[in-house]
Parts: C-alpha cells; sequence; structure tokens
C-alpha cells in the first residue's frame, strides 16, 4: 500500500487523494505523514496538493448535501387511498426469538452506504489537511490551505454522527489556532463550541486542556449577539462542572472567561450564588478561588461587579444568613479571598466591604447575626486598612478585643462557644502582635469564667480551645501556671467534657516541664477511673500506664508497679487492667501479671476486702482478654485449677469479687469447679432481694453466664422450675386455692456432656429446709426478672442477626428442622456440622424459608410470654425495652411477608398460615402492650379536651375552666369544634382508616373506665357514636368490636358498683352503646356475650 501510495504522490495529487480515500484512516495514518512529511517546499505538490485537497474536500460536502436533501422520487404525502401499513410482527415466546424486522427501502439502503463513504473520504481528506497544517518544513502555503479548512469547519455541523471525522476537523482548526495562522478567526465558529461541549460531555482533562489552550480564542466573539446563546450556556454549565472545579486549567479558564463580557458576568455569578446552599465544600473553595483569580484580572465595569455587587453580597449574606449552615457555605467562598489577603489590594478590599457591617453586626439583639459576624470577624482577623496609620491600627485592634470580650459574656451559649474557641484560635496565631495586657485579660477570663460555665458545650470548647492554644510554644508559660485551675472539669457532669480534660492531660504529658498531676490530682484522677464511663477510663489508663505498667522495664518491676497502685485504689487498679491491652500492653507482660495476682491472693499475706476485690475484678479483666489467644487460654486454664478456684471463691468476701470469679471460670471453663457450680448454683436459686441491688444482680448474672459456658443452662433451669413449682405450690396452701390437675409437668432431656461436672445435689435443692411464702415469692419474682432480662438479650440478637444480614446461632429445634432435608444429602460419611442457623451458598430456599418460620414463632412466642408477664403488674420498668422489641418484631415480620410478596420465599400453604396466625397474634399482643403502657404513661391531654369537648355540647354549656384548672376559651373551643369536624370527614372516606382510629377513642374511653373517670369514658364514647358514626350507623370495624366487646361489660359491672352521680353518666354511655351492641349480639353475631 506504501508503494502504491508513493507512485501516486509521484504521478498527481489528484490521483494520491483517490488512492488515500480508498484505504482505511486507521491503518495508513503511518504512511500518510510519513509521504506528506517528505514534501519539500520547492515541490510541485507543495502547490498543487492544498488545491487538489480542497477540490476534494468541496466535491464531497457537496455530495454529502445532496444526500441530505429529501428524496424526490418519494411522495413526501402518501395517498390517502393507500391502506395503513401492516402491523408489525410482536414478539413472542412462541416465534423465533430473532424479532422480524420490516425490509428496508432499498434507496435508503443505498444512500445509508453513500453516505458512509463520504464520511470516510472526508475523514481522510481532513488527516491530510492536519498533516499538512503541522508540516515540520512548513511546505505548504496557509493561503492555498485555508479554502479546504474553512470548508470542513463552516460544514462540522453536518457531520455530528460521526466522531472521527469531528475529531480530526477539531484538531485540524486547534492545530490552525496555534500556528498562529492567518484566517485563524474564521475557523472558531464551530470547533470551539464543539471542543467545549465534548469537554463538557467525556470530561475528561485532555480535553479540558485542549479548550484552555484556546481560551483566547473566545475573546473574539460578541457576547452580546442573540447568536452567541449556545456558546454562553456552555460556558456557564462550566461554572458547576466538577472536571472545571477541580483541576488547575479548568480554574484558570473560568477566572479568564470572567473577563470576556458583563453581561456573561452576571449570568455566571448568578450561576454560583445559586449553588452556594447546596454546594460541597470543595466546590464552594474553588469559587473562591476562581473569584479571585477573575478579580486579579478583572478590569472597569468588570471589577465593580465583582467586588461591589457580588461580594459585597456575599459579606452581607455570610452576616444575615438564615442557618449556620448557610452562613459557612458562604464564607468557604469568600474564603479564596481572606487566604491571599498578603496579595495587593486584598486587605483592603476585605476591610472597605467588611467594616461598615460587622462592627455593627456584632452588638445586635439577634444571636443569628451576632454568632454569623463573630464567624466572620474571626475569619479576618486582624481586621484592619493596611494603608491607616499605626494609632488607627491599634485603636481598631482593641476595639475588635473589647468585642470579643463582651461576646464571651453573650447570652446565648452558641455565641460564647464560638468566642471561646475564636479567641484560642487569634491567641494561638498572632502570640508575637497582641499587646500581652490584651492576652493576659483574654486568657483569664477564658479560664475562670469560661471553664466555670453553666453550659457544657461551652466548657468543652473551653478545653478544646486550650488544647489548641498549646499548639504555639510562646503560650506554655503562663499556661503551665493558668492549668490548674482546669482541675475541677475532671469532675465535670458531662462525660465529654472529662474526656476533653484527659485529652488535655495526655497533650501535656508529653510536653517538657509539664507535669499532669498538677493539673488534676492523682486521687482525683483514680476516682474518675475507677467509677467513670469506658471512654474516659480508657484515655486516663493511656495516660497512666507509663507510670503503673511500664514496656521500657523489667516485667517483675511492671507487675510492682500495678500491684501499687491496685493497693491504692483497688477498683481504678481494675479498671485499669481492663483497658491494659487496648493501650499497648503486651499479652505475655499481662500473662505473668494474672500469675502475681493469683500468688498474692492465694499468699498468706492479710489483704483487706476491698483490696481482694480489686485483685479479683483486674485478674477477671486480664482473663477476658488474654482467652483470646489460646496458647494463653490454655495456661490459664494450666494456671487455675479447681483447688484454686475453690480459694479463689473461699477469697472472695464480696458480691463484686465473687462475680469476678465466676466470670474467670466462664471465661477459661477449668476442667475441674465442681465445687464453684454449686456455690453459683445456690446464688441463682437463693436470689430473693436483688432488685435494688446492683452487684448481686451482676453476680447472679455472672452465674447465669457460667452455666451457659459449660452447658449447664438445662440444668439451671430445671432447679429453677423446681423452686417455681414449689413456690406455686405455697401460694396455693396459703391462700387456700384448688391445685389444678396436671399442672406441674416434668420433661425428660438428655444429660449434657458436660452435665458430670455438675452435683447431684442441684436436684435437691432446698432439701428439706423449710422456707417461708414471703421468701418464695420474692425469688420467684427475681427469677422472672433474669427471665425476662435474657429473654430480651437473646431476642435483640437473634433480630439484630436479621437485621445485619448475618444470623445468630439458634437453639437445637432449628437444627432439627432441618434435620430431615439435611439427611438427604448425606451419603454414608459423617459430614462436618455446621451452625444451622447460618445461611450458606449451599442451602436451599426450602431451608432459608424453615428458618424464618422457625424464627417468627420463637419471637412470637417470647412477645406472647413478656406481654402476659407486664400483663401482671411486675415488669413496669421494662416497658421501654419490650415496646423497642415489639417495634422491631414487627419490623421483622413485616420484612418476611415483603419477601413473600416479591416471590423471594415460596412458603407452603401451612407455613403460611402458621406465619399468618403468628401475625395476628402479635399484633393482639402487641395492642395490649401499647394499652397497658398507654395506661401506665400520661393520658393524651388532646382526648381530655375531646371528651370535655363532648361533655359541654351534651350538657349545651360552653367550657370555662375544668377540675386541673385550664381555661378554655371560647373561640378555641370553636376552632377545635370545627378541627374535629374536618377531621370527622376526612376520616369517613377511608372504612378501614376509621375503624383504626376508632379504636383509639375507644381504649381511651376504657382508660376512663378503669380510672374511675366516668367523665372521659362518657364524652369518647359520645365523640364516637354520635360524630365519628351516626345514631343509625351500627356496621362498625372489627376492631372497633373487639374494643366494644371488652367496654360494653365493664361498664355493666360498673354500673353495679357505683353511686348515683356515677351511674348516671355509666347510663348514658350504656345508652350510646346499647344499639350497636344488640344489633350485633342478635343480627350479626359478630360480638357474644361472655360469662363472667
Amino acid at each position: 500500500m506504501e508503494k502504491r501510495l508513493r507512485s501516486s504522490l509521484q504521478s498527481s495529487a489528484e490521483e494520491f487523494l483517490s488512492l488515500a480515500q480508498k484505504q482505511s484512516l486507521k491503518s495508513s495514518k503511518p504512511i500518510l505523514k510519513s509521504l506528506i512529511h517528505k514534501i519539500t517546499p520547492n515541490s510541485d505538490l507543495a502547490s498543487s496538493l492544498p488545491i487538489s485537497l480542497h477540490r476534494s474536500i468541496s466535491h464531497s460536502i457537496e455530495s454529502f448535501q445532496k444526500l441530505l436533501q429529501p428524496n424526490p422520487r418519494r411522495s413526501p404525502n402518501p395517498s390517502p387511498s393507500k391502506s395503513p401499513p401492516t402491523k408489525r410482527p410482536r414478539r413472542s415466546s412462541r416465534h423465533s426469538k430473532t424479532p422480524v424486522e420490516p425490509e428496508p427501502n432499498r434507496h435508503e439502503v443505498d444512500v445509508g452506504k453513500e453516505k458512509k463513504n463520504l464520511l470516510k473520504d472526508l475523514e481522510v481528506l481532513a488527516h491530510i489537511a492536519v498533516l499538512c497544517v503541522a508540516h515540520p518544513k512548513k511546505a505548504f502555503s496557509p493561503s492555498d490551505l485555508l479554502p479546504g479548512v474553512r470548508a470542513l469547519h463552516d460544514n462540522l455541523i453536518l457531520f455530528d454522527s460521526d466522531s472521527v471525522l469531528l475529531s480530526e476537523i477539531a484538531n485540524l482548526c486547534e492545530e490552525w489556532w496555534k500556528e498562529n495562522l492567518p484566517g485563524r478567526e474564521t475557523l472558531i465558529s464551530q470547533s470551539l463550541p464543539f471542543l467545549l461541549s465534548k469537554s463538557l460531555t467525556l470530561k475528561r482533562k485532555v480535553d479540558l486542556h485542549r479548550v484552555y489552550s484556546l481560551r483566547e480564542a473566545f475573546a473574539l466573539f460578541d457576547y452580546e449577539d442573540e447568536s452567541i446563546e449556545d456558546l454562553k450556556l456552555l460556558l456557564i454549565r462550566c461554572v458547576i462542572a466538577p472536571l472545571y472545579l477541580k483541576t488547575d486549567d479548568g480554574r484558570r479558564f473560568l477566572a479568564f472567561v470572567f473577563g470576556l463580557s458583563n453581561q456573561l458576568v452576571k449570568e455566571m455569578l448568578a450561576m454560583i450564588r445559586s449553588q452556594i446552599p447546596f454546594g460541597r465544600k470543595s466546590m464552594l473553595e474553588a469559587f473562591g478561588d476562581i473569584l479571585f483569580r477573575a478579580w486579579k484580572a478583572a478590569e472597569g465595569d468588570s471589577k465593580g461587579e465583582l467586588e461591589d455587587g457580588f461580594l459585597q453580597g456575599l459579606i452581607d449574606g455570610a452576616i444575615h444568613a438564615s442557618s449556620p449552615a448557610l452562613a459557612a457555605s458562604i464564607r468557604r467562598v469568600l474564603g479564596g479571598f481572606i487566604s491571599q489577603r498578603t496579595t495587593e489590594g486584598v486587605e483592603k478590599l476585605l476591610f472597605r466591604l467588611t467594616e461598615p457591617v460587622i462592627f455593627r453586626s456584632l452588638q445586635v439583639a439577634n444571636s443569628n447575626v451576632r454568632q454569623n459576624a463573630l464567624h466572620l470577624l474571626l475569619d479576618m482577623f486582624p481586621l484592619e486598612d493596611p494603608d491607616s496609620t499605626k494609632e488607627v491600627k491599634d485603636t481598631l485592634l482593641d476595639k475588635q478585643f473589647f468585642l470579643l470580650e463582651r461576646l464571651l459574656a453573650d447570652d446565648c451559649p452558641d455565641v460564647r462557644v464560638v468566642a471561646v474557641e475564636g479567641s484560642c484560635r487569634i491567641l494561638h496565631l498572632f502570640w508575637e502582635i497582641i499587646p500581652s495586657a490584651s492576652i493576659t485579660k483574654t486568657i483569664t477570663k477564658i479560664f475562670d469564667d469560661m471553664s466555670h460555665d453553666i453550659c457544657i458545650e461551652v466548657r468543652l470548647s473551653t478545653l478544646n480551645g486550650i488544647i489548641y492554644l498549646l499548639g504555639n510554644p510562646q503560650s506554655h508559660e503562663i499556661l503551665k501556671v493558668l492549668l490548674p485551675r482546669l482541675g475541677h472539669l475532671m469532675l465535670d457532669n458531662a462525660v465529654s467534657t472529662r474526656a476533653a480534660v484527659a485529652d488535655l492531660l495526655l497533650l501535656i504529658r508529653d510536653i517538657r516541664n509539664f507535669q499532669f498531676h498538677k493539673v488534676v490530682g492523682l486521687d482525683v484522677l483514680l476516682s474518675t477511673l475507677a467509677n467513670d464511663q469506658p471512654l474516659v477510663a480508657q484515655k486516663i489508663t493511656k495516660l497512666l500506664i507509663p507510670s503503673y505498667f511500664p514496656s521500657k522495664v523489667p516485667v517483675e518491676e511492671a507487675c510492682s508497679r500495678c500491684i501499687t497502685l491496685i493497693k491504692r485504689s483497688p477498683m481504678a487498679g481494675a479498671r485499669f487492667c481492663e483497658f491494659a491491652v487496648s493501650e499497648g500492653a503486651s499479652l505475655k507482660s499481662l500473662m505473668e501479671l494474672v500469675r502475681v495476682f493469683i500468688s498474692l491472693i492465694l499468699s498468706p499475706d492479710k489483704l483487706d476486702a476491698y483490696q481482694m476485690e480489686g485483685l479479683l475484678v483486674a485478674a477477671s479483666y486480664l482473663c477476658n482478654s488474654l482467652a483470646s489467644e489460646p496458647c494463653y487460654k490454655r495456661a490459664l486454664n494450666k494456671l487455675l485449677d479447681g483447688e484454686k478456684v475453690k480459694f479463689l471463691f473461699a477469697a472472695a468476701s464480696t458480691p463484686c469479687a465473687q462475680s469476678s470469679v465466676i466470670k474467670i471460670v466462664s471465661t477459661i471453663s477449668p476442667d475441674d469447679a465442681a465445687g464453684l457450680f454449686e456455690e453459683c448454683m445456690g446464688l441463682v436459686t437463693n436470689c430473693s432481694g436483688i432488685s435494688d441491688n446492683v452487684e448481686r444482680q451482676a453476680e447472679v448474672r455472672s452465674a447465669h453466664k457460667l452455666f451457659l459456658s459449660c452447658d449447664g443452662f438445662d440444668d439451671m433451669f430445671e432447679a429453677l422450675t423446681v423452686r417455681l413449682q414449689k413456690t406455686a405450690y405455697r401460694c396455693h396452701i396459703k391462700f387456700g386455692t384448688e391445685i389444678p390437675k396436671n399442672s406441674f409437668s416434668s420433661t425428660k432431656r438428655k444429660k449434657s456432656m458436660s452435665s458430670g461436672k455438675i452435683s447431684a445435689k442441684w436436684k435437691c435443692v432446698g432439701g428439706k429446709k423449710a422456707f417461708d411464702f414471703e421468701k418464695d415469692y420474692s425469688i420467684a419474682l427475681t427469677v422472672l426478672e433474669q427471665t425476662m432480662y435474657h429473654m430480651l438479650n437473646c431476642t435483640e440478637k437473634l433480630l439484630g442477626a436479621g437485621d445485619s444480614g448475618k444470623y445468630s446461632k439458634l437453639p437445637s429445634v432449628l437444627g432439627q428442622a432441618n434435620s430431615k432435608t439435611a439427611s438427604s444429602h448425606r451419603r454414608g460419611n459423617k459430614e462436618p456440622q455446621t451452625d444451622a442457623s447460618s445461611p450458606s451458598a449451599h442451602d436451599s430456599p426450602n431451608i432459608e424459608q424453615k428458618r424464618v418460620l422457625i424464627k417468627v414463632k420463637m419471637l412470637t412466642a417470647s412477645l406472647k410470654f413478656m406481654v402476659d408477664a407486664a400483663m401482671m403488674g411486675f415488669l413496669s420498668h421494662y416497658y421501654g425495652q419490650l415496646l423497642k422489641f415489639t417495634s422491631r418484631y414487627v419490623q421483622y415480620i413485616i420484612s418476611a411477608l415483603g419477601q413473600q410478596s416479591q416471590d423471594r420465599f415460596q412458603f407452603e400453604e401451612e407455613d403460611l398460615k402458621d406465619i399468618v396466625l403468628c401475625v395476628k397474634s402479635s399484633f393482639t399482643y402487641a395492642a395490649k402492650l401499647l394499652n397497658l403502657v398507654h395506661r401506665a404513661v400520661h393520658f393524651p391531654s388532646w382526648l381530655l379536651s375531646l371528651a370535655r369537648t363532648e361533655l359541654s355540647e351534651m350538657s349545651e354549656v360552653s367550657p370555662k375552666k375544668d377540675d386541673d384548672g385550664r381555661v378554655s376559651e371560647s373561640e378555641d373551643f370553636l376552632v377545635f369544634k370545627k378541627l374535629l369536624g374536618m377531621i370527622v370527614t376526612s376520616l369517613k372516606g377511608n372504612p378501614n382508616v376509621l375503624d383504626a382510629v376508632g379504636v383509639i377513642f375507644l381504649t381511651g374511653s376504657l382508660v376512663g373506665l378503669e380510672r374511675k373517670d366516668f367523665g372521659l369514658a362518657l364524652g369518647l364514647l359520645h365523640f364516637v357514636c354520635m360524630k365519628l358514626f351516626s345514631r343509625d350507623d351500627k356496621e362498625w370495624g372489627d376492631m372497633m368490636l373487639a374494643s366494644l366487646q371488652e367496654i360494653y361489660p365493664q361498664i355493666e359491672r360498673e354500673l353495679e358498683e357505683n353511686d348515683e352521680d356515677g351511674r348516671q353518666k355509666l347510663l348514658s354511655a350504656k345508652e350510646l352503646l346499647q344499639p350497636v351492641w344488640m344489633y350485633h349480639i342478635y343480627e350479626t353475631g359478630r360480638v357474644t356475650m361472655v360469662e363472667e
């Protein structure tokens, strides 16, 4: 091919171009470049090739334009007499998968092929033109090349379907501009918008760089002309394009665009202004940088528009912004100028725009304005006129410090927070230039007043500001004296403040000549370590670990120091050991520390009860940390044999110490600890009177944990069952009630592998020793509370597994449910057992559905037990947790049914019936729980108001004053009645919603009956029977009828027990409900009379 092209080039330019057009552009590019660049300026081809090139380009463009014209052979308006086109065959699974397309018109096919060939020819011709323009020896005259190049440029819009040709033409025009050839201004009207649009569409840096390199060409356009609107829109789009905002070339280009036209400047500023409320930090900072660059290059009206129009508006907006977030966004844009204040003219500009408004705004009544103005002052500090005298500057600086001091005592806590942190920031940055008197006055105010502020956020800001100020070494001398004044904050009532004090102590610990224990005394630190939240305790551990368990001394010395800490403050030492691992202590040294602790506990040396408790708690924490590594867990198991465990438990004289020993055993699971199991069983079964004893509760739960870790939970529950059966028996004896037959059932169970560890004495809990009924009853209540505690924890984990997509271990019943399915996959060989509740890639859909079904049944049974127990009145302090569990359980059921509706699950009919039954039961018990909590908490005031309104209407007296002394204005009364009328009208449109809302009022009336507030019950029933439903409307929904079944008998019972005044209200209520009651008793049968 190269020989043929070279031969044709020697013959004539026309032949060369004709042959080149027949080649593929991609494969012929290197050959064309080699041949054209070998043409010398004196060659005949230097003059003939441009002419032939122009002729070929013109011919191809004319041919292409003709093909774009409508086909004269086809009638533009088809005859109406012709029949309509046949219907296209529809794709169907019964037909071939290949759609049947209508046969294309042959003329259209020919035209399409011809267009394609012409575009390929033009691609080659455009590339040849590019090679001629970029000739290294400038062999071709620009005046000869210009006509052909201009023809391509002027018709660029016609070739929008050929991206290769568009790129070649754009390259040609770009090269012409860069070479500064004559007539280059005629080659930009089409090429520049194309390149700009391409950069916005493809979002490539290389396209952006090309646009930036051609930026001078944009100045040639008349931006006042209407025909330029499309280009203006593209330029304005660049203002919000991430590519232009993130890159330096993009920002430079946008800054250049600001100098093209005053009208364009206004439109671009309007676009930036509209983006400020919603822009990200990076976008706002980019706007600031672009505006600063544009301001530096601007002149005349454009500069005035930027300064007095846009920037002045930003400063006003930053002060008067409606929200702190908007004010912060505006300040980010202004940061483009504030960060460049050392540039000539910037500081004077900021002073001229800010000074007239900021000082006045710092003293206005609106706290939001004061806060916004303070933020702006801190960003611009020190605000001064660079051209003024030193005296004027000093006066202005004093004014700013005066206002800062005044704002430190502002009425608004948010303003004080900003003032404290801002003052410390100013001192950190400008310590050298601020007068010493101002420093002393400001810093004394912060330490003496702000550290005692009533607002938590202000005290926290004080600490954060001092931490920041310590970053300036010149402040250390004065801070060394003042820091002890902050020591009281370690006892602050806010955890965040105490944590900030710990951070401050950690910082000054590493500063030379500072001693943290002089800021906060060691006794205070140890007391806080012993009793504070884990966040604070861990920071204090980090602070003390170089002193009490250093890594740079022998391990014996480190252990000795830790024991000294425990002897001084036992619980502080224990908490120290809790966080030692997380703060860098090695496991090897901690293992040695455990050995020292055990030896000290078992030694004959006398330790008081608190020191012994501290050592055991510390050992418990260390064992828990070490047990995560198998090698250390084996070492602990070997260290703590059965005899040592007995001695440890014997040495534990307090409940907390005994709980720690139990925790140690449950963590390391020693082989011989039967004696401890007996002691733990005694704790569990004789747990009366621990409701208010936190230490005893922790001890009992530790025992539970021990049984769980040693597979003794079933044995523990058997012992508790015996205890509860005895209590139930004594209850029947005490109150003379008949003992139900078969009330006690015994179940046979398979012995666990570890049951040999557990003494047979468990079976005879209590033996023949007599217990009084009160103690038995107290133990039964405690067992109920402990059971509820564990059930809530277990159900929380079960629901948490569903939420996170991971499954916790479910009981063995789940594995049994799947055993049949699993057995079908076994082929005689025993496979590794896996957790039946954990889904895997090999689980079949049937197994997963069975898992969901069992989970729903378990949770439903748990909810039933919890609500039944709560209805007995024993668990009022668990209401919050019960409501949380119920809410999450309902969400889980909705999710499971949603998966069924989405065809992810295909439950069998029986399983689906079970789930629906569980749903019904769950919602019933959820309603009972809500009703129970509803009665326990404050009754809603709006229901009281509604009842009073109805009673007033019944008695035809406007309400004036109720029993609580609340006054109801007649105008408010009318407005309330009007609102009720609107609500009733909207409710009647949907029977289901009406039924659900009606239950709320009926529940309120039932609460009124239970409280003996018969006026409340009558008022709400009157609203239901006369407003929600008409007098003759007896078609109530199912939920309302269920409530009616409970209310009507209650009213009849109350009628038998109450005096005349109460009876009159009850009779009125009965008269309202009787028509509905009788109708559904005898006509529909939807309610039934229940025997007492």
